[in-house]
């Protein structure tokens, strides 16, 4: 076969392929435009769910998050169907919501700048995760006893990192936290450490304590009996520079930003189904009576 064969050839394949691939591109968009023309079901509640987000979300539905997904949507005379993902949550507002592959998130901070939020329906505090026995004295970041740990669990970039880093224990604590991520670079990638660990490592003795936001570790600390115990961090901690450090955040539904009418009917089901979703969160162990009793803990 001549080289000018060949060469008609090989464009020949180019242009089969090419125009199979528009075609294949051309079916996609018309899908895609299908799928944004059909008006979702007004009987069903599309929530954005994680499958790989415990204890808030699990396949299962048993995530503490999927439980109150559910009564919230009866409480709108809807069914909840979940739509889920196998990427952690931190992602469901940029690649489930903003794609109107859903409708609601659960859980977010109120006031993320992303989206609109809902009356927060609780408020949710920093924990200090300890043992029972512990011969530490731990009530807040002024607690001297803070001074005497060498291992404390945490999760980079927290709130308690900056309190860590003001009171000089940063270093010191430096190879114990980098071994919960395994000693992964967060570099261009998201690592989450999976919350029983800071539970389990405080059980064994391999962390003095662990200050962690309370509804990650309520179960796993729950679970536990009296070996463990959650001490509410007091919501008036400042950093070096004397600015407020929040370890107080209230949580709150997230709709679109144009959604404006669904996000009414989040709100008035939220009050509506308030007593159940306080009796979800009770269940998980998550300190609500105790944060109440807190001058900094006021609710919602």
């Amino acid at each position: 076969m001549s080289k000018t064969s060949k060469f008609h050839q090989s464009a020949f394949a180019f242009l089969s392929v090419a125009v199979m691939a528009g075609s294949f591109t051309a079916l996609s968009a018309t899908a895609e435009e299908a799928k944004k023309a059909t008006p979702p079901d007004p009987s069903v509640l599309r929530i954005c769910a994680s499958e790989v987000e415990k204890p808030y979300s699990m396949r299962d539905g048993n995530g503490f998050e999927n439980k109150i997904g559910k009564v919230l949507a009866e409480a709108m005379g809807k069914r909840a169907r979940f739509v889920w993902t196998d990427k952690p949550a931190i992602y469901l507002v940029r690649d489930q919501l903003d794609k109107n592959n859903c409708d609601v998130v659960i859980g977010l901070d109120t006031g993320d700048e992303r989206v609109l939020t809902s009356n927060p329906y609780y408020r949710a505090p920093y924990v200090f995760v300890m043992r029972s026995d512990s011969p530490l004295d731990i009530t807040s970041w002024d607690s001297p006893d803070i001074l005497k740990a060498s291992k404390i669990g945490m999760s980079q970039d927290s709130p308690a990192q900056v309190m860590l880093e003001k009171l000089g224990l940063f270093n010191s604590n430096f190879n114990y936290m980098k071994s919960l991520v395994g000693f992964k670079s967060k570099r261009n990638q998201y690592i989450r450490v999976d919350p029983q660990r800071y539970v389990d490592d405080v059980a064994s003795g391999k962390a003095d304590f662990a200050v962690v936001f309370s509804p990650e570790v309520a179960r796993y600390v729950k679970d536990r009996g009296n070996a463990l115990k959650l001490v509410v961090v007091p919501d008036n901690a400042t950093r070096s520079d004397g600015q407020h450090l929040p370890f107080h955040f209230d949580q709150s539904i997230a709709v679109r930003k144009d959604d404006k009418q669904l996000l009414a009917e989040v709100n008035a089901a939220l009050e509506k189904a308030k007593p159940e979703i306080e009796s979800i969160l009770k269940e998980e162990g998550i300190p609500l009576d105790e944060l109440a009793k807190t001058p900094e803990g006021r609710q919602g």
